[in-house]
């Protein structure tokens, strides 16, 4: 129920955080106060992450190191180029521009995996190039933001490489670790984990998403709001540039996997691995490397980017779901959803 209706509590969720002092004034922030526990929360999402990865599943990385390697590599070259291009063609303010290029630069989202079974796709695929991304980000994340962001100019003195991978190291991989560890010591937990794993997860995202409207309401009045009747030039730049990142990230992931030959099926899951981002992560990423308040307002296009990926991957994954698997026999094509 979560999952499937992702969008719409998303919209919920957000919406609450937005409207919260006009409904309750004066009564405690929860939204403004969480963004002391972000770190913790993010970790939260990679440990049940790593609590729901399977043996097999972690396996499926060495048997099919190649093509997964090859298609961890589209998404981190794809990406933050995408990102990069776009944003300096809209002429984005440095701080829009910071969350522009974050947006490219973050590891695949996890709700890939689940619509990658709706596409008819192969998730055992999909979920191998997650892992991989998941688990070299602290070395990806910092490179692709190092040649992708201005460090030497405006952002000078502001980015720490190492600082990067330290933080990806500390929130994102050792908790997965931590996560699948548990999963393969404890059967109670394993139980535990299949049945509450993804709800936690997609709870705590909902809620750093919320978290971040809710701290940047004057912002999103003035930049994402309906003024005068509808949207404002700069609230279209915006949409347009992420809208175009999303689709040529699709674009990219499925135009690659035809050219290195990949059966329909496996592209079908590398064009949802490469356009989907996880902008949670991206999110509690901007407002911890860049904690100064003119920086705040860097995590709107990520936390926008979240709406916008979940809302076309759905569109297209119920495209693909009415679509026959091509070049590959039925029994194949089963084997190929199977977790």
């Amino acid at each position: 129920m979560l999952q499937r209706f992702l969008m719409l509590w998303l919209v919920l969720s957000s919406g609450v955080a937005y409207f919260w002092p006009t409904v309750v004034p004066g009564m405690f922030d929860p939204f403004v106060n969480s963004k002391a526990i972000l770190t913790p929360l993010i970790s939260l999402v990679m440990f049940s992450v790593g609590s729901m990865l399977k043996l097999q599943e972690v396996q499926e990385v060495g048997r099919r190191w190649p093509a997964v390697v090859f298609g961890t590599s589209v998404q981190y070259a794809c990406m933050p180029l995408l990102a990069y291009l776009i944003g300096h063609a809209f002429g984005f303010d440095k701080v829009t521009l910071l969350g522009v290029i974050m947006v490219g630069c973050v590891p695949g989202a996890m709700a890939s995996n689940v619509l990658t079974i709706t596409s008819r796709g192969n998730v055992s695929y999909s979920v191998a190039l997650t892992t991989l991304a998941t688990m070299l980000s602290p070395i990806a994340v910092p490179v692709a933001l190092w040649l992708t962001l201005d460090v030497r100019g405006e952002l000078k003195g502001e980015f720490s490489f190492w600082g990067v991978s330290q933080q990806l190291l500390i929130q994102v991989v050792l908790p997965v670790l931590a996560g699948f560890g548990l999963r393969r010591l404890s059967g109670t937990f394993e139980r535990m984990a299949e049945r509450w794993g993804s709800v936690v997860a997609n709870l705590v995202i909902l809620w750093i998403i919320a978290a971040v409207v809710g701290l940047n309401r004057p912002r999103l009045a003035s930049v994402l709001g309906f003024r005068d009747g509808g949207l404002m030039f700069s609230e279209l730049k915006l949409i347009t540039a992420l809208l175009l990142i999303n689709v040529l990230g699709y674009a990219s992931g499925y135009v690659s996997g035809w050219l290195a030959g990949l059966k329909d099926s496996m592209r079908r899951a590398l064009t949802l691995e490469v356009g989907m981002q996880n902008c949670g992560l991206g999110t509690t990423l901007v407002l911890q490397l860049f904690p100064a308040e003119e920086y705040a307002a860097a995590a709107i296009p990520t936390a926008a980017y979240t709406f916008g990926c979940v809302f076309t991957a759905t569109f297209l994954a119920n495209y693909w779901s009415a679509k026959p698997v091509a070049d590959e026999p039925p029994a194949s094509r089963d084997a190929a959803y199977s977790l």
